[in-house]
């Protein structure tokens, strides 16, 4: 069965204490190079038929409307998986 990828992240304008907190981390742990980190959402959504272009578009709607919060994130990415790519590597 096709699965589909959504990634929701914080708005750009938005802080993102989560993300700051990693990038802490990760220094105080000897991590070089790190500038910063982001913390977003995926979220995976398994489909009984292959997808076409209008499901997609069906898929962002509702990712607009019920996965993201518009305020402060934005739908960034609606995607069919790779074979492999999640759901318990499939």
């Amino acid at each position: 069965m096709p699965l589909v990828i959504i990634e929701v992240m914080p708005k750009p304008e938005i802080l993102d204490p989560q993300g700051k907190a990693i990038t802490a981390s990760l220094a105080r742990k000897g991590h070089e190079g790190i500038a910063g980190v982001r913390m977003g959402k995926r979220f995976e959504i398994e489909l009984d038929e292959q997808p076409t272009e209008a499901k997609l578009a069906e898929l962002r709607t509702i990712a607009e409307d019920m996965l993201a919060n518009s305020v402060i994130e934005d739908v960034v990415d609606v995607r069919v998986a790779e074979h492999g790519e999640s759901w318990d590597a499939r």
